[in-house]
C-alpha cells in the first residue's frame, strides 16, 4: 500500500460503497457529466442509486424500469434541493452487487432491480440490466452490466 492503513472490512465508507450502483467502465463515449434535478419530498436517496422522473422530479427506480438516472449524492427528502445526478447511457457499464445468490445466472442474462434501487436481484423476468460480470457465487457478489433499453 501507499503507507496508510487498510480501513479493512468494517470501514463504513468501504461497506457503503459496496451496495450502489457506480460506473466500472465507459465503453466508447465519455462520462456523462453532472445534473442536478429536484427530487420529491417523500424520499431520501443514496449515492448510486438508480432513479427516474416521474412529474418532473427524481424518484427511485422500480424494479422492471430502466433507470434514466443515478444519485451521485446524498438527498435527504427536502423537496427544495436539486440532487447531483449522473445520465444512465447503454455504454455505461456499472458495477453493483447481487441481493440473492446468482446461482443459476450468467453474463448475458438480464435481472431486474433490487427494491433498495442499489442492487440487482437473480429474477430474470423483465430484467433490465444486462450482466456482463459476476463475481461470486453468493449473495453480495460483485456484479457488472449495462442498462439496456
Amino acid at each position: 500500500m501507499d503507507g496508510q492503513a487498510d480501513p479493512g472490512p468494517l470501514c463504513p465508507i468501504k461497506e457503503r460503497m459496496k451496495s450502489m450502483f457506480k460506473i466500472s467502465k465507459s465503453v466508447g463515449t465519455p462520462t456523462p457529466p453532472f445534473e442536478y434535478l429536484p427530487g420529491t419530498s417523500e424520499e431520501s436517496f443514496s449515492d448510486g442509486e438508480a432513479l427516474v422522473l416521474s412529474s418532473g422530479k427524481l424518484t427511485k427506480c422500480g424494479a422492471t424500469v430502466t433507470p434514466e438516472f443515478v444519485c451521485v449524492g446524498a438527498y435527504t427528502g427536502d423537496g427544495a434541493s436539486l440532487i447531483p445526478v449522473m445520465r444512465v447511457n447503454e455504454t455505461l457499464e456499472f458495477e453493483s452487487t447481487l441481493a440473492a445468490a446468482p446461482t443459476s445466472l450468467n453474463p448475458g442474462d438480464k435481472v431486474t432491480l433490487h427494491t433498495d434501487g442499489l442492487q440487482v436481484t437473480a429474477t430474470t423476468t423483465a430484467g433490465v440490466f444486462t450482466l456482463s460480470r459476476i463475481d461470486g457465487t453468493a449473495s453480495g457478489a460483485t456484479c457488472a452490466g449495462y442498462f439496456r433499453r
